[in-house]
């Protein structure tokens, strides 16, 4: 089974949620958990686990027979970020730190003076702690292809998954609704939408409920500091009642949870209290897709 860990806005927990979660299902169930925020990616430090490498990631990218080239310019033309730089007469110069690889000036280049190489844009690393298997994608320094790694993590782990024959895959995404978080979501059983008493945070997670909608993944809501803001709060549970969307948890704003990021130990092994949180969501999402062997 795949849960989604997401929420739109940054900042909402989804961190702390997805590592909880993990950190509960993995005392009964073989549990992989996925980092998918490859920008920053931070549950190896939640959890406390020695990330160890496992491979890089690559990207296309082009190479020029300056024989073959008729300084033409067709290559600069088609390229929609501009990486390639042209003056008449001269050669197209490249800017590879642009390039996402799309193959465009391949195509287009009318003598077959551009072929394809390789660079580095992330690295895949793994780790382990709590019996959770961690894998992490993470994005090379100054690289725009981040939806690439997400979707290069996401290959790896279901190779991983297989070979520890895994039965719940938790994947933890980035905030917002870009490429990089429908790489996260794509494909997964239930979508965990965590969120705050906040307007930003309930307008964030209205856009992250429709992506689940438009991909019909089964979802919920997980409300965390919902103490913080009780009148907000309860605009969220009347959003969420409209809509048909069940709240599956209600975190309180604790101390515990700041201890928790500090000492890099999970919520739940700080204190013990809040295990029966987690089990609670853990049971709601069961209850939702009955047909799993959870």
């Amino acid at each position: 089974m795949k849960i989604a860990v997401t929420g739109g806005k940054g900042g909402t927990g989804k961190s702390t949620v997805a590592t909880s979660l993990a950190v509960e299902f993995a005392k009964t169930k073989k549990t992989i958990l996925v980092d998918a925020d490859v920008e920053c990616p931070n549950d190896h430090l939640l959890l406390n686990a020695k990330r160890k490498k496992y491979s890089n990631v690559y990207q296309p990218i082009p190479k020029w027979d300056f024989k073959k080239c008729t300084k033409c310019g067709k290559c600069a033309s088609v390229c929609k970020q501009n990486a390639i730089v042209f003056v008449k007469g001269k050669y197209p110069a490249f800017i590879k730190d642009v390039c996402i690889g799309c193959k465009a000036c391949m195509v287009a280049c009318p003598t077959q003076a551009i072929s394809m190489t390789k660079k580095q844009i992330g690295t895949i690393y793994t780790g382990k702690n709590y019996n959770v298997n961690l894998i992490i994608g993470e994005l090379k320094l100054g690289e725009l292809a981040s939806g690439e790694i997400v979707s290069s993590v996401r290959e790896k782990s279901e190779e991983i998954s297989k070979k520890l024959k895994s039965e719940i895959m938790i994947i933890d995404s980035a905030a917002g609704i870009g490429c990089p978080v429908i790489a996260s979501l794509v494909g997964t059983d239930y979508i965990v939408a965590v969120t705050e008493p906040t307007p930003s945070a309930l307008h964030d997670l209205k856009r992250v409920l429709y992506l689940a909608n438009h991909f019909k993944i089964k979802s919920g809501i997980v409300i965390n500091k919902f103490d913080l803001a009780k009148n907000f709060y309860l605009k969220i549970e009347k959003f969420a009642k409209k809509n048909k969307i069940p709240i599956i948890g209600k975190i309180p704003y604790k101390k515990d949870f700041v201890n928790s990021t500090i000492k890099m130990k999970p919520v739940v092994e700080i204190n013990p209290k809040y295990k029966r949180i987690f089990k609670e969501i853990i049971e709601k999402i069961k209850k939702s897709i009955p047909t799993t062997s959870l």
